[in-house]
């Protein structure tokens, strides 16, 4: 051990003396061969030179101590969790997450040109005898964690995307990255490009806050670098829904409510759980950003609200029903591909809208897993067809067919109140439907009709299809589309709200949602001029198309001119 830390010592001491040496300016030309003149300077004027890291073996917080003291490097500021590199050593060692007591301590060092710089320390503990001196001894070779790092001075978006592109267009690659919620702050790695000249191959870029929608793009890049690991990490997905089911299963997130850390002991006595277990269930959970987690325990992140019950924007029902029945049914997906027949039709015996309806019990979840993609609904009140409904001096209806709960037609309802509503159910849904329209105080404003799509009522202003057509094939969707083009009066318009299929092959909602649909209901996504066709067909007309959250569409259709001789 003293061979061990006396390495460590000397490395620590090599990089205490490179901080106090380098400033911004004379850095960056080093780490990226080429940089000069206006680039060199619009780089230096928005990072800054702000540390060099490295990573040490101490077997336990007094040898830590003691390798810093000797570097000049003593001081007060406790060892915080760092989850970026404990989760690469994970990763790179295939070791699990729990197994590695991975810190970070932060010293300051003043620089020869006067500024205030840090050695940042990553520690590693392995205790003597323990089968980590494997891992430490390949990563004193590699030297994977050594790097220099600088910190963004605005962390702006745009900011941050130049930076990103000025170190690619140098050479550097992108090497992963993470989000740091003990810190709150966003690390982009690169690696240096071959020719760089400072004896450090690895750059961190800092920023400050929760900037993930950008680090996810750095990390596809980097992950398509990486084959395996990306497969890997594609092939854990199942692991993730099961995680966030359970999660919302045992009401974790209930038990979390509030701003407040809460010790694993003291959750698992209220959730009913093994603390053991569960503190493995939410160290997963915090890599997903649904908690993050301290010494003390653990605290509910925006992401991990969404999973408590009874609250606005509640997703809980949607995590319940894609880790219950969904889950189930899509381990008959090769079936579905193989044959044409609906895995849940297949496992199940019975079509879902079936199935769920003999249930109350899973009928009413998935009901409720329906209203949990809701932001989906919310500039649906605003659209041209409804504001001029609204306007009509006589009033107007608005038919919603198969509306489900009433979760849309009472946000419309709610948004203009001199429109009328009715809504056409089967009948369980019907029930449900009323009792949450009668609790919002819209009841009165709305009928209520029992039935199928022979049942569409005539007379109504507008009418809505939502998340109706994807349930079913081509054929189907014609006969649908002409009940409502038979009831609709020639003024009417009919709004349409599904997932639209991208031209162009683009990441979409709706490429997951149409596997989702062929394996579970038999149903399917469609692109725009599809759905074109479907309305042509059905004697209907489409007008325009408009987006809405969760990659979704409104699309306008009225009925079609009558043809002229």
């Amino acid at each position: 051990m003293i061979t061990t830390l006396s390495g460590d010592t000397s490395r620590l001491l090599a990089t205490v003396d490179f901080v106090k040496e380098q400033d911004t300016a004379a850095l960056l030309p080093l780490l990226l061969p080429g940089l000069d003149g206006p680039e060199l300077r619009a780089l230096a004027e928005h990072c800054r030179f702000s540390h060099a890291a490295l990573l040490v073996f101490p077997s336990g917080e007094a040898e830590l101590e003691a390798m810093l003291a000797d570097c000049g490097l003593a001081g007060v500021a406790p060892r915080q969790p760092s989850v970026v590199v404990r989760e690469r050593l994970a990763l790179r060692h295939r070791r699990p997450t729990a197994e590695l007591d991975v810190g970070i301590v932060r010293r300051a060092v003043v620089g020869g040109d006067g500024a205030h710089r840090l050695v940042e320390v990553f520690a590693l503990t392995v205790p003597p005898g323990s089968d980590l001196d494997a891992v430490a001894a390949h990563e004193r070779e590699r030297q994977h964690e050594t790097h220099v790092g600088f910190d963004v001075v605005a962390p702006d978006p745009l900011v941050l995307r130049g930076l990103c592109a000025t170190f690619a267009r140098y050479g550097a690659t992108p090497d992963g990255g993470g989000y740091n919620p003990h810190e709150d702050g966003t690390v982009f790695y690169f690696d240096a490009p071959d020719e760089a000249k400072a004896g450090y191959r690895r750059v961190e870029l800092y920023v400050p806050g929760d900037h993930r929608d950008l680090l996810a793009a750095h990390l596809d890049e980097h992950r398509a670098r990486q084959p395996a690991e990306t497969l890997l990490r594609l092939l854990t997905g199942a692991w993730t829904t099961q995680a966030l089911s359970t999660f919302a299963q045992l009401g974790v997130a209930d038990a979390l409510d509030g701003d407040r850390v809460v010790g694993v002991e003291e959750l698992a006595r209220e959730v009913g759980a093994r603390p053991r277990n569960l503190a493995t269930l939410l160290r997963y959970l915090a890599m997903l950003g649904a908690v993050t987690e301290s010494r003390d325990g653990f605290r509910l992140t925006g992401t991990g609200a969404l999973l408590r019950d009874g609250v606005p924007g509640s997703m809980r029902a949607l995590a319940l029903m894609y880790g219950g029945p969904f889950y189930t049914s899509f381990a008959g997906l090769g079936h579905t591909v193989r044959t044409g027949q609906v895995a849940f039709e297949h496992l199940f015996g019975e079509n879902h809208f079936d199935h769920f309806a003999r249930d109350p019990r899973l009928a009413d979840l998935f009901d409720r897993s329906m209203a949990a993609g809701a932001a989906m609904f919310d500039p649906v009140p605003a659209h041209p067809a409804l504001t001029a409904a609204a306007g009509a001096p006589a009033g107007a209806t608005v038919v919603d067919v198969a509306g489900g709960n009433g979760e849309l037609l009472g946000r419309v309802l709610a948004a203009h109140p001199r429109l009328r509503g009715v809504l056409l159910e089967r009948p369980h849904a019907v029930e449900a439907a009323r009792a949450r329209l009668a609790e919002a105080g819209l009841g009165a404003r709305c009928a209520f009709l029992a039935g199928d799509f022979a049942d569409v009522p005539t007379g109504g202003d507008v009418y809505v299809l939502s998340r109706v057509l994807h349930d079913w094939d081509d054929e189907r969707c014609r006969g649908i589309l002409r009940h409502c083009a038979r009831a609709m009066p020639d003024h009417a318009d009919l709004l349409v709200v599904e997932r639209v299929l991208p031209a162009d092959g683009s990441v979409s909602l709706a490429t997951a949602w149409d596997l989702h649909m062929m394996c579970n209901v038999g149903g399917r996504e469609r692109r725009a001029e599809h759905y074109a066709r479907l309305f042509t067909d059905a004697g209907l007309t489409l007008v325009d198309r408009s987006p809405l959250p969760l990659d979704g569409h409104v699309l306008h259709v009225r009925k079609a001119a009558p043809a002229t001789e």
